[in-house]
């Protein structure tokens, strides 16, 4: 009698949500002989169909407007998302980011498919204006409360949820995305005497991006061994001052990259003044693992990849002179002091982050599910 391959569809805002923070999921349920379906918008980040084929899973593509508020293009989405699982008929459906969370979750709900949500950060819908706020969270009590088991990557996100009366049946807190400790390793510390910051994220108002320009502006004034250098995709318009930085020589920007690796071994020291709602920051995450310093906000999301100046420095959110006070002080420690930062920073993503704590939590409530299924 032969047996019947079970189905896990993986959904997702994009290219990174799904291959660059999940591989390791997709790579172990394959390994167990689930067949592996992910779905995404293509775009700036990434392509699914090379990745696909060389996980071994399948892709089909779903086209989400991520940062949009257009209500026919949403229920458009929960249209596309009804056909895709019809089409595939997963067993289990695992849902990233706040719109396949939403209309995949209640499209699940509505077809009987069992699933399990992530909350990756709060979003701009949990917390921006009070119309859109009630609207979603209106929306999330319909699309989590059938839920297998939701995720949160942050006790302040979890009680949010509480806080609102989100009644999810199941919790979990997991590490973040976690990190990959095989990939990202402790680099050898530059030797450069020119100390190299660097901001690693998509250059948008809420990423910090005003904060660095304003903390690039000024200590370069004061510093002249100083370089600021910018990666990621411009998501708002800030081309005009890229280009006006770029040419004043107080920033360097290297546009989108793929591969961030050779920007963390080239730099003293990562910084993300963010104030947007993250899960926990991948960015800093593998800034960490690469034995790099580290200065970002103390918000939820950020402050939990930091031991305030033992791994790095916290700063107050949306304080440009308070980050300019923390990289000053960076600048000024020994280098042994900076190494010893980084060092110890390694040490606490080994203790509290490995990817492969986050795997397993999701191969237990998948088995989970399919044992409930057998009885």
């Amino acid at each position: 009698m032969a047996i019947i391959q079970k189905k896990i569809l993986f959904l997702g805002n994009s290219y990174l949500t799904v291959f660059g923070f999940r591989r390791e999921i997709i790579e172990r349920f394959i390994n167990d002989g689930y067949e592996v379906f992910v779905s995404f918008p293509n775009g700036p980040f990434g392509e699914g169909e090379s990745a696909s084929a060389e996980c071994g899973c399948k892709f089909i593509e779903t086209h989400i407007d991520r940062r949009g508020t257009n209500i026919a293009k949403d229920v458009i989405l929960i249209i596309e998302y009804y056909k895709l699982l019809l089409n595939v008929k997963p067993d289990i459906v695992l849902t990233f980011t706040v719109k396949p969370d939403i209309y995949a979750g209640i499209t699940c709900s509505i077809l009987k498919i069992p699933y399990i949500s992530n909350i990756t950060g709060l979003g701009k819908g949990l917390t921006g204006r009070k119309l859109t706020q009630i609207i979603t969270i209106f929306l999330y009590k319909l699309a989590v409360k059938k839920a297998r088991c939701v995720f949160f990557q942050n006790t302040s996100d979890e009680r949010f949820f509480c806080e609102k009366h989100i009644i999810c049946p199941k919790t979990k807190v997991l590490p973040g995305s976690g990190v990959n400790l095989e990939k990202y390793i402790p680099l050898e510390y530059p030797t450069s005497e020119k100390i190299k910051f660097i901001y690693i994220a998509r250059v948008m108002r809420e990423k910090g991006i005003e904060e660095y320009f304003f903390a690039a502006h000024t200590l370069k004034r004061e510093f002249s061994d100083v370089e600021f250098h910018i990666c990621g995709y411009c998501e708002e318009d800030y081309k005009t001052k890229l280009e006006e930085g770029v040419r004043s020589g107080e920033i360097i920007y290297h546009g989108l990259v793929t591969d961030v690796i050779p920007y963390e071994k080239m730099c003293h020291c990562v910084v993300l003044p963010s104030y947007h709602p993250e899960g926990v920051s991948n960015v800093l995450l593998e800034a960490a693992a690469c034995a790099r310093p580290i200065i970002t906000t103390n918000r939820p999301g950020c402050r939990e990849t930091v031991e305030n100046n033992i791994t790095g420095y916290l700063i107050e959110e949306r304080n440009a002179s308070d980050l300019v006070e923390k990289m000053r002080q960076f600048i000024l420690l020994p280098e042994e002091k900076k190494k010893e930062m980084g060092r110890l920073g390694r040490i606490k993503i080994e203790k509290e982050f490995d990817r492969k704590k986050v795997v397993e939590s999701y191969r237990y409530e998948v088995l989970t599910v399919d044992e409930t299924h057998k009885r």
